[in-house]
């Protein structure tokens, strides 16, 4: 019976042959390295991911589908919304490769919880919509970059690997799309997460404003007293010096 694909799921599944052979061969799978799937959907990237690793853990929240991956005797299924799985408890001690063509309505919140269990990732492929790539690797100074920019350079090497147009797609999502390669950092910057979220926050919340605006405002409330040029707009601020303002800041605090 044919699935007909379900939009408050946003469902676009993935139908090109030579996109997916190219898809596969970014990743590298490699026979018994755990791997987990988000959104399998109809099994297009799950197939030859499951014939080079052996085995592969499937996350499907789609009552359906989540059937019919149920019969592949090769495929772990994780029937949930992504949002409430704990990777670090499915990861078991060891380093996940997870894998995915993210549903385009919920991605930034996907990338967002991944984050919280990096520790246990070994590196991340995601098919996303072009446009929010475009703003993960953004470069300072350019309009992409923002606060996503920020916050997943802080903890990844990323590298946009595969453009991927909407015809090879079923149906077809009016958005070009794109595949990231996320590699968490070995020696990440020793910060307090939550406290640079709401910093970078406050920077990009009036993007168009001088800092001293914003950002600048938000740190004489908590009487900071370092240096630090809020004669600047957010998008000009490298994401190098925002870890330095969060650790001074972090610092400050505990004085």
């Amino acid at each position: 019976m044919k699935h007909i694909p379900r939009k408050r799921f946003g469902q676009h599944f993935l139908s090109d042959g030579g996109i997916i052979a190219a898809i596969v061969d970014a990743i590298q799978p490699h026979a018994g390295q755990p791997m987990v799937e988000i959104g399998p959907g109809l099994a297009a990237l799950t197939q030859p991911l499951v014939e080079r690793l052996g085995h592969l853990t499937v996350i499907e929240l789609d009552r359906d589908l989540a059937f019919r991956l149920r019969l592949h005797k090769q495929l772990t299924v994780v029937e949930s919304d992504v949002l409430r799985v704990d990777f670090t408890d499915l990861a078991a001690g060891l380093k996940l490769r997870v894998v995915g063509n993210l549903p385009y309505n919920i991605s930034t919140p996907i990338l967002f919880h991944l984050l919280e269990h990096v520790d246990a990732i070994e590196d991340q492929h995601f098919m996303l919509q072009k446009e929010v790539i475009d703003r993960m690797v953004a470069s300072p100074a350019t309009s992409d970059y923002g606060r996503l920019s920020v916050m997943l350079q802080w903890r990844y090497e990323m590298e946009n690997v595969l453009f991927v147009p909407p015809e090879s797609f079923d149906p077809p999502p009016r958005v070009d799309s794109a595949v990231v390669r996320m590699v968490p950092r070995s020696e990440p910057a020793d910060i307090d997460s939550k406290l640079l979220e709401k910093m970078v926050q406050v920077a990009f919340s009036q993007r168009r404003k001088l800092l001293r605006h914003t950002l600048g405002a938000w740190l004489t409330e908590r009487n900071f007293a370092g240096s630090f040029d809020v004669q600047r707009r957010a998008e000009e601020v490298p994401v190098e010096e925002y870890l330095r303002l969060a650790k001074a800041l972090n610092a400050s605090a505990t004085m």
